[in-house]
């Protein structure tokens, strides 16, 4: 289990090391797990756990997959299903080094696809709820489209160098992601399955001017979910919502947890 006290450290899953960060107190409820996009990382998360943790008075742990941040390089290429495996094989051994009782997850793109993936493949009833933004659950020729422009920022820009202030490896960490999602194979890739198993509430949360997916993605969640779902579309927002539109994600993660925790306190003991 990690030192919570400490802060920051390291902890093994899936056979590589990964670094990960805290903030609030542990035993003040369910810890909100934080999962990053395809080229975030720990560190890319900037302020938002120390406000989401002050805003939800939950406690907030975020870590980098292996391949992002400082963690362990991935082994490279990463398949199609590069997230469904995160989301089986991985994520299980870490909420279980955080040692709590119970969590929620909250994703950005790739990251809250797996956070979907896990509620939906993983018997796991410590897992009370999930924040998912930006979520891909199926592709879509206007995300292909984009993610082939970002090849070419890549091989054209500094694109590199500014992510090596934050990842080990640039190059391994971008040619990882972009090399998935361009795969032929990938053109074929869809997880709504996962949607049909849900049984914890869900806050979804999309830009409409989202350049790597439509609303078709919140459509399919709240469509295909047996529980609940929430969806917040925000104007004047693309693919981040916890930097274009940060007020207006904080309060609905805020009201979303609220709930979540006031309808906890309402269960039977025993329910």
């Amino acid at each position: 289990m990690i030192d919570w006290a400490a802060g920051q450290g390291w902890l093994t899953a899936g056979g590589k090391r990964l670094e990960w960060a805290c903030w609030g107190d542990r035993a003040a409820g369910p810890v909100l797990v934080l999962l990053h996009e395809g080229l975030g990382c720990l560190a890319l998360w900037r302020d938002v756990p120390a406000r989401l943790a002050q805003a939800t008075g939950l406690p907030v742990f975020a870590y980098s997959r292996e391949g992002y941040g400082q963690s362990d390089p991935a082994d490279l290429p990463h398949p199609v299903d590069y997230m469904t495996r995160h989301a089986t094989g991985v994520l299980p051994a870490v909420l279980d080094a955080i040692g709590a009782p119970a969590y929620v997850l909250m994703g950005h793109s790739d990251g809250a696809t797996i956070a979907l993936e896990y509620a939906g493949r993983v018997a796991d009833f410590r897992v009370r709820g999930l924040v998912l933004m930006a979520p891909h659950v199926f592709t879509e020729p206007l995300g292909l489209a984009e993610i082939a422009r970002a090849r070419v920022a890549f091989d054209s820009t500094d694109l590199a160098a500014r992510m090596g202030r934050y990842h080990r490896d640039p190059v391994a960490t971008f040619r990882g992601w972009n090399d998935a999602w361009l795969n032929p194979a990938f053109a074929d890739w869809d997880v709504t399955d996962a949607i049909g198993y849900l049984r914890v509430p869900a806050l979804v949360i999309q830009g409409r001017q989202d350049q790597y997916g439509t609303l078709a993605q919140v459509q399919a969640i709240a469509d295909q979910s047996y529980a609940p779902v929430d969806t917040l579309v925000l104007d004047d927002c693309r693919h981040a919502p916890q930097f274009e539109q940060p007020d207006a994600v904080l309060a609905a993660v805020r009201a979303f947890t609220g709930r979540l925790i006031a309808h906890e306190a309402a269960r039977p003991e025993g329910a």
